[in-house]
Parts: C-alpha cells; structure tokens; sequence
C-alpha cells in the first residue's frame, strides 16, 4: 500500500487501471492501454490493479464495478470512471484535465 501510495502521489500523472482477470471488457482496454502508454511515453504513468488481490485498495477508492479508471495527479483524484471507453475518448479525459 505504500509503494501504491507513493507511486499516485508522485509528480508524473498517474492513471490507474482496476480490473479483474474475469473481466471482458478489463480485457477489451488493454490494447488501448497499451497504446496510450507508447503514445504519451514517460508523460504518464498507467498502473494495473488487480481488484481481486488487492481489495483493501480497491475497497479505499470505493471500486464497485471493473474496470474503473482513477487519473492522479500529485496524489489527488482528478476523475474516476467505469466502464469500457475507446482509445480517443480516454486521451481527451487524461488531456481534458492535464
């Protein structure tokens, strides 16, 4: 919890991924992750958390369905949102408030 903590509060924006290995469209967005990441380079930092194995976290940050999408920057929650989006509608949130 530390290390999540101390990786959210950073100065490099942070959007974290909750999701489930049981989760079809958890598994639709990681391509679209992936593509993200090699689009904004060391601009952004996108981690994976596994609701499953960590439900403390996912309990601390309310996650009631998968996947869900909590962008951090310097530790603050800027948006949260759930639910499969595509590759231009999660850059316009990620650049709508960078």
């Amino acid at each position: 919890m530390s290390k999540f903590n101390e990786i959210i509060q950073s100065e490099t924006p942070t959007l974290v991924d909750f999701f489930a290995t049981w989760c079809g469209p958890c598994k639709t967005m990681q391509p679209i992750l992936d593509q993200i990441k090699t689009d904004l380079g060391e601009s952004i930092r996108i981690i994976k958390i596994d609701i499953d194995k960590n439900q403390a976290v996912a309990e601390q940050f309310k996650v009631k369905s998968v996947p869900t999408f909590i962008f951090f920057k310097k530790g603050e929650i800027v948006w949260k949102e759930s639910g499969a989006m595509t590759k231009q509608v999660l850059k316009q949130k990620i650049f709508g408030i960078s």
